[in-house]
Order: C-alpha cells, then structure tokens, then sequence
C-alpha cells in the first residue's frame, strides 16, 4: 500500500468517527494557540519597548551624579564643548502636586533648557516651549503632557494654552502640550510637567545641583567615542586624579536596549515554554484516543491483514491518523491563536507580532507531537496476531 492510500484510508476513518476525532485535536489546537497568542504577545511588547526606547533617541547618553550632588549647571557648559556632543539638556526632577480647579494630581517636574526638546526627539501639539529668556528670568511657565491634562482637564483635548496651574501652591502658566510618546521603562513620559531648570532650581529642589544630564550624540555609531569623550571631560572639570573613580555614571541607550530586548526574549520564551506544556498534555490525549482506536478497530485489523496487508502497511495508516490529527489541531490553534492574541494585544492597548519561526515551529512541533505520541499505538496496531483479530468480538 502506497502512502497516498494509507492518508486516504486516514482521511476516511478519522472522518468516521468526528467527534472523537475533533475531541483528540482539541489538546493540540489549545496548545498551539496558547503558543502561538503568547509568543505574538511577548514579540508584540518587546517591539513597543524598543520603540519606545528608540523614540528617545538611539543615540542618547545619560549622566547621572554618583552619590553626592555632583552634577551642576557648570558640567553642562563644559559638555557642550564636546566635539561628539550635539545637545546636552540638564534635568532637575522632582514630584510635586499639581492643582487646577478641584482636580489635583501628583505629577514628575522636568527643569530643563530650550535643548530638552532636541535631546529627547519631542515636539509640542500645542503652543510653544519656554525662551532662553523665560529661563534666565526665571519664569513660572510650564509645558505639559496629554496623560496631565487629561488628569486635570479631563480630556487630552482640552485646550489649556493660557490657562494657569498650581506647582506646589505656585502658580504657572501653560505654554505649551507636548505629542505623546508613552512609557519608557517605568517612566510614563506623557505624565509630565517641564519648566526652565532656573525656575525648578528656585522653586522645587533648592539647590544648583542636576538629577541628570542628558548628552545627545552626533550619531548612533559615535556613541562608544562620545561616552569616552563625556567622561574625560567631566573628569577633568572636577578634577579627578587618575587614581580616584568617577563621580559620576554614564548610561548608553543602545545599552538599555540591548538589555530590554534581552530581557523581553527571555520572557517571550518562557511563556512560549509554559504554553508548550499544553501541547505535551495533547500529545498524550492523541496516545490515549489512538490506543482506544486500536482496540475499537482490532476486527478491522485482523481483516486487513488476512487480506494481505503487511505490519508496516498498519503502522503507517495508525501514525499518519495520528500526524494528520496534530497537524489539523496546529493549522486551527494558529488561526485561534493568532486572532486571539490580536484580541487580547487590543485589549491591552498593545500590539502582537506574529513571527513566521514561530508558526513554522508550532507545525513542525505538532507534526512531531503526533508521530512521538502516535508510535506505541501504531506499533500496537501492527503487531496484532490477524488470527486473534479476527476472533476479537
């Protein structure tokens, strides 16, 4: 016998018997659904986050001081000399409340420069950012995110340009709205305030001191020789000796993402890892209803091989029933799983990523799951004596 009769024969026995047969795919289409909706989910998070991430800037350094105040308004004139330093923005944060009418909210302060919009890769939707003279007049004027008005106004549409806010009881007045950009991290950057760093320094932190200063490189490839050069230079403006470490620390946003991007495989993995589990407990599900077949099918058996039909004729038809199962259960696992990890990216206000490895391999895997688990009865089937087939009542 031919294969294309044995995946005839196949075709016609599990199309017999159609619910048992949709009940023994049914391990399989929950497992590779389950795969298939949780690797699109985690692939889906990983590209938001190295979005995101990009969306700051691939070529974005960050200094931080080490642990005193050791980062001042005078670093950042001394970094701008840098030959691989495009634009440097100091930052002093703090968190204060803000007050509008009777709405209130606890919302991070950015004091920045007029750079911080460069820097960043941030542009406004509304009005305007803070002059170089707001900031050396120490103005009260603030630039704010959608997730801010929304709290305070309650819309992200509210035309709030003009209108005055309260900072820790003192007044401001908003200049401008910047577009959304979402979180980064465990920063949501839509859910804040900035104001010129002189205002923040008088009002907020009482001090000179900088939580950050963020450097944008010339390029993505002079990040390594721009880190380099920061470092030298801050070094000598606070006059390290070459035994002394640094006071400061610089982080690499190719850095961050490289390790967000390897955090977010490993976590893309284990729940495909979990969601695999399933197609094991289906494995064994297809073993079971196939051994149940056998014995159902052993007259049948014992008939086919009085008629001539070898041991490996039986082997072949039993594990190709088994292998057509899973791969029909992997072909509507995909289409459930892919649908549903739209569905649930959506909810989620996310986006899924379904990959063509992982499909491939759910099919693969499937194909394997029926031949692994459909050997013991096929071999069972085969190895039936014809004459005690026949006998079987």
């Amino acid at each position: 016998m031919n294969i294309a009769e044995s995946i005839r024969i196949a075709l016609r026995a599990l199309w017999v018997n159609k619910i048992r047969s949709g009940l023994t795919m049914l391990g399989i289409i929950i497992g590779v659904g389950a795969v298939i909706a949780m690797v699109g989910i985690g692939n889906g998070a990983s590209k938001s986050i190295t979005d995101q991430i990009q969306g700051l800037g691939s070529n974005l350094l960050t200094v931080y001081p080490g642990q005193s105040d050791s980062l001042t308004s005078k670093d950042v004139s001394v970094l701008e000399q840098g030959q691989y330093v495009q634009a440097v923005a100091p930052i002093a944060s703090s968190n204060a409340q803000v007050v509008f009418g009777s709405s209130n909210a606890f919302v991070n302060i950015y004091g920045t420069t007029g750079s911080y919009l460069d820097v960043r890769n941030t542009s406004l939707s509304r009005g305007r950012f803070f002059t170089q003279e707001e900031l050396a007049d120490y103005k009260r004027v603030a630039v704010v995110g959608p997730t801010v008005v929304e709290n305070l106004f309650g819309s992200a549409d509210t035309n709030i340009i003009g209108k005055s806010i309260k900072v820790n009881n003192v007044p401001f007045q908003v200049i401008g709205i910047t577009e959304s950009q979402g979180s980064s991290g465990f920063m949501n950057n839509d859910d804040l305030i900035i104001i010129p760093i002189t205002t923040a320094q008088l009002r907020l932190t009482g001090d000179k001191s900088v939580r950050q200063i963020l450097v944008k490189a010339v390029s993505e490839d002079s990040m390594d020789i721009a880190q380099m050069e920061i470092t030298s230079l801050l070094r000598n403006a606070h006059k390290l000796s070459a035994a002394q470490e640094d006071d400061f620390a610089i982080s690499n946003q190719a850095d961050i993402l490289e390790t967000m991007e390897g955090v977010t495989q490993t976590l893309t993995m284990l729940l495909g890892g979990i969601a695999a589990i399933s197609l094991v407990v289906g494995g064994i599900g297809i073993m079971n209803i196939m051994l149940v077949s056998v014995t159902e099918r052993t007259r049948e058996i014992g008939i086919r091989k009085a008629i001539g039909a070898r041991e490996i004729d039986i082997l072949y038809q039993f594990l190709i029933e088994a292998v057509i199962l899973s791969v029909m259960g992997g072909a509507i696992g995909i289409l459930i799983g892919g649908g549903g990890s739209i569905i649930i990216a959506k909810l989620i206000g996310m986006t899924s990523v379904i990959s063509l490895s992982s499909v491939i391999i759910a099919v693969t895997f499937s194909a394997l799951i029926g031949i692994v688990f459909g050997v013991f009865p096929a071999k069972k089937a085969s190895s039936l004596n014809p004459i005690d087939a026949l006998r079987y009542e």
